[in-house]
């Protein structure tokens, strides 16, 4: 850091950090039942995003219980970050809301001695997340407490040196954002267009094809809950799936364990996604034995080529979808997997689909990773020049 710089902590840029730093309110002061569908904004963990506030499934509550929360709100201008979960310290400028309030997993900051957006770059910053992860608490849900928010090292130099740093970050993140989206768009590009060619596959149907029930083709397991004190993130146990979170593009990536496993899905299951609103997402199964949480199941095929059925269930996501519309945690049953109507052409063709298959797969993988390298150098070039510009050398 350039000399003369000096480092204060995050309390003594505001005019009152008692009312300037916040947390949201206990869990009996906010409950899920005083969610509304309109009213006053709630802000939660999912809502914050690196530098940005993300405005989709928003909660919102009564001006009532605003007003009996206000000591917990936000206003345009405000920062907001986590200060539990994975990764903590997450800030960004709330822009788009004019107020509302915050669960009590943030914490909102008002600094009025500081240039907002340089402070919001420095909260983002690998120097600022060092600090709060040396501070953390927990393993299963890492935290940090409001006290150690309100003594975050901050260096303060000279506005006008806080300015000239916004304005080369503001030009350079702004580039990135270009890059970043043109290759989030090609990599959304390639993944559409294999899906088109799967759809092809199943729609041109040659001569001696039949339908057959998923049901007669392949086993299907159901999975089961388990309680979030009986896994872990220290890869104690055997692999546990929840959800779709743990999906990739074929194969799922495994972050949790269980030493007390229930229902089992093993290597060349299918896995389907059955509950919540990535209803129909799927995944091929590449462990030897995964624990599977009930948000999924597994088909493990008996009378068809795995390849092919997964194929086949890759082209019927908005089918599934429309199943599970309309229910207050959308989902779809057993029979609504095992009566899907699966077409099956003869075993030599069906050999021939697989082959033209994997061969689309493999050059769909290849750009898709191609695409996702691009994605992982941009975001190490932000921090990089986040680094740079809180060592001074910027």
């Amino acid at each position: 850091m350039k000399k003369g710089w000096p480092i204060k902590p995050l309390q003594s840029l505001c005019d009152d950090f008692k009312q300037d730093i916040v947390d949201g309110p206990f869990g009996s002061e906010l409950q899920r039942k005083d969610y509304i569908t309109e009213g006053v904004p709630v802000l939660k963990i999912q809502n914050v995003k690196p530098f940005a506030i993300e405005l989709k499934r928003m909660d919102y509550v009564s001006a009532a219980k605003f007003q009996e929360l206000r000591r917990h709100s936000y206003r345009r201008g405000d920062i907001v970050m986590t200060k539990l979960g994975r990764p903590l310290g997450v800030s960004a400028i709330v822009e788009d809301l004019d107020e509302g309030v915050i669960v009590a997993d943030l914490v909102r900051i008002r600094a009025q001695q500081i240039n907002t957006k340089y402070l919001c770059y420095h909260l983002n910053s690998q120097r600022t997340n060092d600090f709060i992860n040396s501070m953390q608490k927990g393993t299963t849900r890492p935290r940090v407490t409001l006290s150690v928010v309100r003594e975050l090292p901050i260096y303060t130099p000279p506005l006008a040196e806080q300015q000239r740093i916004v304005g080369l970050l503001d030009e350079a993140f702004e580039g990135l954002a270009t890059a970043n989206a043109n290759a989030e768009k090609n990599l959304q590009n390639a993944r559409a267009l294999f899906e088109s060619h799967l759809q092809s596959v199943f729609t041109q149907r040659g001569k001696g094809w039949k339908r057959k029930p998923l049901g007669s083709l392949c086993d299907l397991i159901s999975g089961q809950h388990i309680d979030a004190k009986d896994y872990n993130t220290e890869g104690k146990g055997v692999g546990y799936l929840t959800g779709p979170s743990d999906f990739g593009f074929l194969n799922p990536v495994i972050t949790k364990w269980s030493e007390h496993p229930k229902r089992m899905a093993k290597r060349g299951d299918i896995l389907v996604t059955v509950k919540g609103s990535g209803v129909g997402k799927i995944n091929l199964l590449d462990a030897e034995e995964v624990a599977i949480s009930r948000q999924l199941m597994a088909v493990r095929a008996t009378a068809a080529d795995v390849n092919y059925l997964y194929a086949f269930l890759s082209t019927n996501f908005d089918y599934f979808q429309s199943l599970s519309k309309g229910a207050a945690i959308p989902g779809i049953s057993r029979e609504d997997v095992l009566d899907l109507m699966c077409p099956m052409p003869p075993p030599e063709e069906q050999q021939a689909i697989v082959k033209l298959i994997h061969a689309m797969a493999e050059e769909t993988q290849r750009l898709a990773r191609l695409y996702e390298r691009k994605l992982a150098a941009l975001e190490a070039l932000k921090k990089s020049l986040l680094h740079q510009a809180f060592t001074g050398e910027l």
